[in-house]
């Protein structure tokens, strides 16, 4: 009988003791108290515990003698027993409420109590997707609550507790919430990375995306590459305000559009958009009205003149430097890039933190594409030609991030619809 009831009980075994210095006291005969010391079974209760719970499915019998299985227990559902008694092998049973045994092993059974509470100082974390929140630490016959909480959002987190099924962390206002489904760090950005991969996965798209404050990427094929129109302008006003800072130039300095601006490596057809000339006319302009027109406009002109002067005509220490802070080979000519490569550029335009942010804030390109709903300052550059249809932003939410969406064949309201659906993520 011994083994066998040993075999019974052997797969319920596990290696985490329970304290047990909460157990109701029991009357045990002197003959009870010795079969419980000498049983070679494994630890049992001495008592009966408060708040029972069972580990795993456990087999309940009909009678004290173990022979017939009567039905089972599950975790984390109401346990009531009755008495704690001794069976004539010497093995200690639970009777339970409806008359069913239960070896009263500590290896089957434990008791499902709260450990310990801390309180600490309010920290936020963030939710992962999957939670539940508990009224109480989560222990047998505690419930649930529901809340508006939503997974990938910050909350508030002032205690923490521990109990046999693991650690739970009070949610100020809303209840507690185990800590396996908190992160200590902003993990919004799995949340966009879902989106993009659900509503946006497109081969036409190269959409890339990075969280300023953390570093952390999304994207869609972020190193695809395609022309990148006027996103070439990016690599343009980044230089330019490079030289401002060293004091190589002034914004008052002027340049004059003389015919040889329009035909040199990385010039642009001035037939495209743009207020200025589309011939020489010999006129100076200063470096803040080229760059006014160029990020407002998108004006091919005003880049030609200043590429012309700044640039040297894109010499090579130009084209290494941009190469350089874009990730890959950004040609002057051909102009192939992909999202990932002007939202690094538009990155190093955010670190410059010059002049050429607020001037990229106000654009005549603004009520479209990415900037078009969100309703906080975006710096932005916009690019079109043929089918190709481009937006390069910093977002400047509570977390400021990059926006980097090149698409072929689609639109803009496509560009506004994917930015409304990461802003509303990253907002």
């Amino acid at each position: 009988m011994r083994k066998v009831l040993f075999l019974l009980l052997l797969p319920a075994l596990l290696t985490n003791a329970i304290v047990d210095s909460t157990e109701n006291d029991v009357e045990l005969t002197e003959e009870e108290k010795y079969e419980i010391t000498q049983t070679p079974y494994g630890s049992y209760f001495t008592a009966i515990p408060q708040n029972p719970n069972v580990y795993k499915e456990t087999m309940t019998f009909e009678t004290e003698d173990l022979e017939k299985v009567a039905g089972s227990v599950k975790p984390n559902l109401p346990l009531a027993i009755k008495e704690l008694t001794v069976n004539q092998a010497g093995v200690p049973l639970f009777r339970l409420a409806n008359g069913q045994y239960l070896p009263a092993d500590k290896q089957v059974v434990y008791e499902d109590l709260v450990l310990s509470m801390v309180d600490t100082k309010q920290t936020t974390l963030w939710l992962q997707p999957g939670f539940t929140v508990y009224e109480q630490a989560r222990i047998n016959g505690v419930k649930e609550v529901k809340t508006d909480l939503e997974a990938y959002r910050p909350v508030l987190v002032s205690k923490f507790a521990e109990t046999p099924s693991g650690t739970y962390a009070y949610v100020a206002n809303k209840g507690w919430i185990s800590q396996e489904f908190l992160s200590e760090t902003d993990n919004r950005m799995d949340k966009v990375q879902e989106i993009l991969s659900k509503h946006h996965n497109q081969e036409q798209y190269s959409i890339y995306v990075k969280q300023l404050e953390t570093g952390k990427t999304a994207g869609i094929h972020p190193d695809k590459q395609m022309y990148s129109a006027s996103v070439m302008k990016l690599p343009l006003l980044y230089y330019t305000q490079e030289k401002l800072n060293q004091g190589e130039y002034q914004l008052a300095t002027p340049l004059k559009y003389i015919e040889a601006v329009n035909d040199y490596k990385g010039a642009y057809d001035t037939a495209g958009s743009g207020s200025i000339s589309k011939t020489a006319d010999n006129q100076e302009y200063s470096i803040e009205d080229l760059i006014n027109r160029i990020a407002k406009e998108s004006d091919n002109a005003a880049t030609n003149i200043l590429g012309y002067y700044v640039t040297n005509q894109s010499e090579k220490s130009y084209r290494e430097k941009i190469n350089q802070i874009s990730g890959n080979v950004w040609d002057v000519e051909e102009r192939e890039a992909s999202s990932k490569m002007a939202g690094n550029m538009m990155e190093a335009i955010y670190h410059q933190n010059g002049r050429i942010i607020d001037i990229l804030s106000q654009t005549n390109f603004d009520d479209q594409r990415i900037s078009k709903d969100i309703p906080v300052k975006v710096s932005h550059k916009i690019g079109d030609a043929d089918d190709f249809r481009h937006d390069v932003a910093i977002v400047y939410a509570d977390s400021p991030f990059i926006l980097a969406i090149f698409t072929e064949h689609s639109d803009y309201e496509t560009i506004t619809k994917i930015a409304n659906d990461v802003y509303g993520v990253l907002k």
